[in-house]
């Protein structure tokens, strides 16, 4: 290949679509997310499902030492340091890669889980986490954020009932749960170009998709080909 059609490639080479799911405990983004990557695959889209915290195994390890153990493990600021220690790492070998290689990535939690977990139930504030957030994660922001809403009452009854070992947030108090519900839909009202909520209180999990592919299809298929 000669060197004008390697810049030409580059050149019409497009960018993936980055795409998060967010939520409390019990919200449903973990098969959510799976069927999402089931649908955009049958579309014939180059699509990768990872997860934070992990996604590598130097994250995953990561992810071992944050939730798991007992509640007072770890100050909000070291939760929240180390829950960039693994995104830098995931970044950098996982999600990154794949969007410049043209990939779409769906992502079962980002940043956002980061700001309403130890911002909002922690107490940090908000402030201290996007200060880290614009060293670690730059620019690559995610182009559509789906937050799963629900009430904390009824996800924890539902992450009871499917707990194995990480149940370290599942087991904080109920006003932590109040606190990083208000969190996520305070994320979705400022950046509503970027953010649907969608619920997942009511209706089961087949409507829950449809309203959620629904959302994929109204936000970002226009741009790729006009096909909903």
């Amino acid at each position: 290949m000669s060197a004008g059609a390697g810049e030409d490639t580059a050149a019409r080479r497009v960018r993936g679509r980055f795409i998060t799911f967010e939520g409390g405990e019990g919200s449903g983004k973990t098969p959510q997310s799976a069927r999402l990557v089931d649908w955009l695959s049958a579309r014939g889209i180059a699509v990768r499902r990872t997860r934070e915290p992990g996604g590598t195994p130097g994250a995953e390890a990561i992810r071992d030492l944050v939730v798991k153990g007992a509640d007072g493990r770890w100050s909000a600021l070291a939760e929240t340091l180390l829950m960039f220690a693994a995104r830098d790492d995931h970044l950098r070998q996982v999600i990154r890669p794949a969007l410049e290689a043209g990939e779409w990535v769906v992502c079962d939690r980002f940043v956002d889980s980061t700001i309403a977990y130890q911002g909002y139930g922690r107490g940090l504030g908000r402030a201290a986490v996007d200060d880290i957030a614009a060293v670690v994660v730059g620019d690559t922001r995610p182009d559509l954020t789906l937050i799963l809403d629900l009430p904390p009452s009824v996800g924890l009854a539902r992450a009871a009932a499917r707990r194995g070992t990480e149940t370290r947030f599942e087991s904080l108090d109920r006003t932590f749960h109040d606190r990083l519900r208000a969190g996520f839909l305070e994320i979705a009202a400022a950046e509503p170009d970027r953010c649907a909520v969608v619920d997942a209180g009511a209706g089961d999990t087949d409507a829950i998709f449809a309203a959620v592919s629904r959302i994929v299809a109204e936000k970002l298929f226009e741009e790729q080909s006009g096909d909903g």
